[in-house]
């Protein structure tokens, strides 16, 4: 099968069905395939903890994020405070990246220390709930780009799917995915504030394993934040600071995730692909370099981050050599591509979804 990037494209269990020329593979050599690539894993020590390299990690942020806290308290010049908000909004981005690592449980041999590092990561510094992304994180990962099974693909106003009758939206939506490739960018601003929005949701209606904590931790982060800001600088250069530290928080944060998985195969609900296939089809991974490494934190690699979650980060370029061989050898798709690209494939995605209304 060849899977046009341009093109909306949603999978159906046809799709998943043998050429003439090959035999079907079933359910079970499926399985086997990915234990005998978890196999492989293993040998090579790519599954192992990392407790070393995470704990430097976990220094290097704090430096930073110190060293932002002590420029906005120490500099008395606006211009330059609103310039400190957009690196805050890189250290607190990267900070959630390592939050995201302590839900896959990559760091240490306890449990707990992960979830430690989640709740204070999360509700303490940036301000989303560590049990909310569990959750939700939890079903994107059993179920990528999968129809009513990713909540990643349910954004409010847009459409990722291809699946929905445009035609059929309310005047207000219908004018958003008419013109939703133009509006991507700046709607990756409102990212920080739906994390917010929805944390607080989650745990005012759902259960959590640490509610009471994460309520605590989460009041704190919001008192701790409004008083650094509102008592440094003006009421209305406070409220500058913040909005473009969400801004940029969100649009950081929106630029990492976006690239992994939009504009790539959408699946069925009743998808009979096997797991390896979901997650390898399902997934885009960005071209390697420190650099980029560094930026996305690892998530660049997000094929094979989606086949073996609990992989530290620094293993994963490591693994990526492996699975792509892997890949190839049972002609299974796997897509790389740069930045630039990965944008464009995004963009053509979500113009092509709104083409009926358009043409209209």
């Amino acid at each position: 099968m060849t899977v046009n990037r341009s093109t909306t494209m949603v999978l159906s269990n046809d799709d998943f069905k043998p050429s003439p020329v090959k035999r079907p593979t079933t359910p079970k050599e499926a399985s086997n395939e990915y234990a005998e690539l978890k196999h492989l894993m293993k040998q090579r020590g790519l599954l192992e903890k990392q407790p070393a390299y995470y704990t430097y990690r976990v220094a290097l942020l704090l430096g930073l994020l110190l060293i932002g806290i002590v420029f906005f308290l120490l500099v008395n010049v606006l211009w330059l405070q609103l310039l400190d908000a957009v690196y805050m909004a890189f250290v607190f981005a990267q900070v959630g990246l390592v939050s995201h690592e302590a839900g896959h449980r990559q760091m240490f041999a306890r449990s707990w220390k992960h979830d430690l590092l989640g709740l204070v990561g999360g509700n303490l510094l940036i301000g989303m709930s560590y049990g909310w992304w569990l959750d939700k994180h939890n079903k994107h990962h059993s179920h990528p780009n999968q129809v009513d099974m990713d909540p990643d693909i349910e954004i409010p106003f847009l459409e990722f799917t291809g699946m929905e009758d445009v035609r059929q939206m309310g005047k207000f939506r219908q004018f958003l995915v008419k013109h939703q490739a133009l509006l991507f960018f700046p709607a990756l601003m409102t990212v920080a504030g739906g994390l917010q929005y929805n944390s607080i949701k989650f745990l005012l209606h759902q259960k959590a394993r640490y509610k009471g904590l994460e309520w605590l931790l989460l009041v704190a982060h919001y008192v701790f934040y409004f008083a650094f800001v509102f008592s440094h600088v003006p009421f209305w250069a406070g409220i500058l600071f913040i909005a473009i530290h969400q801004a940029a928080t969100g649009f950081y944060l929106g630029s990492i995730f976006a690239p992994n998985h939009k504009g790539m195969p959408v699946l069925e609900k009743e998808s009979k692909a096997s797991f390896l296939q979901r997650q390898v089809m399902t997934s885009r991974n960005i071209h390697a370099h420190p650099l980029t490494d560094f930026v996305y934190g690892g998530l660049n690699y997000q094929i094979e981050h989606h086949l073996f979650p609990a992989m530290p980060r620094n293993k994963l370029k490591e693994a990526q050599g492996i699975v792509k061989a892997f890949c190839q050898e049972r002609a299974i798709p796997y897509h790389e591509t740069n930045i630039t690209q990965s944008f464009k494939e995004i963009l053509q995605y979500l113009h092509l979804i709104g083409a009926p209304l358009r043409s209209a």
